[in-house]
């Protein structure tokens, strides 16, 4: 019988723990990735500046770039400017989603290796496939190679402001959702589902879910982080976002389009939506159970806590199916009209108690 085997992509390193920036030119060294240490290193303007002062006497060889913004010309220029300066043994993207974004991005065009060095825990890109870049047409998904690293410095995230880490807790949770809808595509439509890429979101989820401690708290911060990290390797796992992106993502979506000068983070729509879709699929014990979790954690479960009424909460959930042509979810499957969605939000309320 043949032994069949699957290779993951995944980093090399995950170094995840209090003071793991103290030892980055350590880890680069040892892993083989940068012996040398001729790094292009990608910063913002602000915080970027002061991590470079900091870092800048350990990694003599490397060269820094500051980062605009988030945008898919910002990556472009970041690509072109390295081209300009010289040979690097790899990238590192030190920052928040955007920095790491454009860095990705920039690592692909010049091919070479993405190092991830987050300084904020806003939601699971900083591990995936894709790098989400704002175009001219609004905001695209790019597909990119998986850092070849990870770094989260445990003392940096609790540096930053807590809206971050609360966006992480929302867009973690999110799996949960988003693996149901996986499995209701499975059974309507017949769509493939990868059970690992599937286990691993959902335990990432669950994982961050049942955890008793708080955003302050060092253990909790270690299995959100974990989950994010898990998340992106579950995206690699499938090929697609399906593990992480359900109806929970399409309402986050139509909240970006809709009302784009208005929106929330991406964590405190996506984690509203996903207790939401769990109500919808009449799973209200877990919705409600996930809603207290939200609440505890200090994110929203309902519009009016994120600055819209219930009307524009019923109008981003009917536009949601747009934002993801050909994706099905509950939303897709239960085709409600606008009646029908307010009379489901009316009742999410209640269960969930206001």
């Amino acid at each position: 019988m043949p032994v069949l085997t699957r290779l993951i992509p995944s980093p090399v390193v995950v170094d995840i723990r209090p003071g793991a920036l103290n030892d980055l030119a350590g880890v680069l060294a040892d892993q083989r990735i940068s012996s040398s240490g001729k790094l292009a290193i990608a910063i913002s303007g602000g915080s970027g500046a002061v991590l470079r002062e900091r870092l800048a006497p350990a990694l003599p060889s490397a060269e820094w770039f500051e980062v605009d913004g988030g945008t898919l010309d910002d990556a472009i220029k970041l690509a072109d400017a390295m081209k300009k300066k010289g040979r690097y043994d790899a990238v590192v993207g030190l920052g928040g989603g955007k920095i790491i974004d454009c860095a990705k991005f920039a690592a692909a065009r010049v091919g070479l290796p993405l190092v991830a060095v987050a300084t904020n825990l806003s939601h699971d890109g900083l591990c995936s496939p894709v790098a989400t870049l704002d175009n001219d047409a609004g905001r695209g998904s790019y597909g990119v190679p998986n850092p070849i690293a990870v770094v989260i410095d445990l003392d940096i995230i609790r540096e930053a402001p807590v809206r971050f880490v609360r966006s992480g807790i929302g867009d973690a949770l999110s799996n949960i959702s988003a693996v149901r809808d996986w499995e209701l595509a499975a059974r309507e439509r017949g769509e493939d589902i990868d059970g690992l890429a599937a286990a691993m979101a959902r335990q990432a989820g669950e994982a961050v879910l049942r955890h008793p401690g708080g955003v302050g708290d060092d253990g909790f911060l270690q299995v959100l982080a974990e989950g994010l990290v898990l998340t992106g390797i579950a995206m690699s796992v499938s090929g697609d976002s399906r593990p992480a992106s359900g109806a929970c993502h399409e309402i986050n979506h139509a909240f970006d389009l809709l009302f784009p000068k208005r929106a929330a983070s991406h964590g405190e729509q996506c984690g509203l939506g996903a207790a939401f879709a769990m109500h919808l699929r009449g799973a209200r014990e877990e919705s409600a159970y996930m809603a207290q979790v939200l609440r505890r954690h200090g994110l929203p479960v309902l519009p009016e806590e994120i600055g819209f009424t219930v009307d524009e909460f019923v109008q981003v959930v009917e536009y949601a199916p747009q934002t993801r042509p050909g994706r099905y979810t509950i939303l897709e499957h239960l085709d409600l009209s606008t009646d029908q969605i307010r009379d489901a939000y009316a009742d999410y309320a209640k269960t969930i108690g206001s």
